[in-house]
């Protein structure tokens, strides 16, 4: 029988290993670290190939394939989105992804991306906000508590230096939970019992809900001057967060237009509502914030190349920690045109 190549082996990061890594690393080091990575290729942005994930929607969720490549490293992550998982005791939101090289179409590194989603969607959003965000804004609200929540506010708390979160989630055990788990993190915590009483004094807002539906979660007149919103719960089409009001008095921030005009809060708006688009932002080819009364608002649905940020910095992060496993996955005959040759080999 065949030993396999060292090609033919390809680094796998196992969910255990994932958390082994995050620990290694340090939770809060690893999103400022994720957020330089992504805010990195961000600034590369025209280098990718770049396209609308592919979705197959039914009535209870979606499944989504998300590609790109920079010309020398192809990656894709496979993801879910389905809110009435909740309610079984499974998770909202599950996903894998792959990198690969481009010269050879070999697989370079496979790896879960349930946790590294969620850490990646943290890193954008507090990225997004040190572009947007009011300077020194140190109280953030989170409405909607679940899975995402945590890692949102330690993001801030690490990318931006947000001292304060306000909590508010239409299932009070949500909030609990979520208060629970930042006890020891240094924040102060305040769970609250309104949307309303969340936003109070928050100079940032963050959107987090899960329920496939449009949704009016802020209303216009929750939302005065100068407030950056972090809307991140709207990621699909028919599921938005916020009242059209808001977004007609707000200065509107995206990843990719073609993928967001479909899935996120602008969905809501005419197809030519001008937007900008956040890489122009990091490079400096279009202007963030402009005012202290400004209302600003990052759309974010995520996109492929945050994904590939993220894969790139675990492919990196993991060497020399041994927190991986070798998966024998390509077929690596000594005759590459003997294929069936290395299968009878092996009786």
């Amino acid at each position: 029988m065949n030993t396999p190549s060292h090609l033919a082996l390809v680094p796998f990061v196992s969910v255990a290993n994932m958390m082994r890594l995050v620990h290694h690393v340090g939770l809060e080091k690893l999103l400022v670290d994720l957020a330089a990575e992504i805010e990195a290729d961000f600034r590369r942005w025209p280098e990718f190939d770049k396209t609308p994930r592919v979705a197959s929607h039914s009535d209870v969720g979606v499944i989504e394939l998300m590609p790109t490549s920079d010309g020398e490293t192809y990656g894709f992550k496979y993801v879910n989105g389905h809110p009435k998982n909740a309610r079984e005791g499974l998770q909202t939101v599950t996903a894998f992804g792959l990198l690969a090289d481009v010269a050879t179409g070999y697989p370079l590194l496979l790896s879960e991306m349930t946790l590294l989603t969620a850490l990646r969607t943290a890193a954008t959003s507090a990225m997004a906000a040190r572009h947007l965000a009011p300077k020194g804004a140190r109280v953030m609200a989170i409405i909607g508590n679940g899975a995402q929540s945590e890692f949102q506010a330690l993001a801030f708390k690490a990318v931006l230096g947000v001292a304060e979160v306000r909590l508010y989630d239409i299932d009070p055990a949500a909030t609990a939970k979520c208060a629970a788990n930042l006890r020891q993190s240094g924040l102060q915590v305040v769970a609250c019992a309104t949307s309303q009483e969340a936003i109070e004094g928050a100079q940032i807002i963050t959107t987090c809900t899960a329920d496939k539906q449009y949704a009016t979660i802020l209303s216009d007149n929750m939302i005065g001057a100068g407030v950056h919103l972090n809307a991140i719960g709207g990621d699909c089409p028919g599921k938005t967060e916020l009242a059209p009001g808001i977004l007609l008095r707000s200065e509107i921030f995206v990843e990719y237009p073609p993928q967001t005009r479909i899935e996120g809060e602008i969905q809501q708006l005419a197809p030519d509502h001008p937007v900008t688009e956040l890489w122009q932002v990091i490079s400096g080819t279009a202007m963030g914030r402009r005012s202290a009364a400004q209302v600003t608002l990052f759309d974010g649905v995520g996109f492929a190349i945050e994904d590939f940020s993220a894969l790139r910095y675990v492919r990196a992060a993991m060497k020399g920690t041994g927190l991986y496993d070798e998966l024998d996955m390509v077929a690596d005959p000594d005759d590459p045109r003997d294929l069936f040759g290395m299968l009878m080999r092996a009786r």
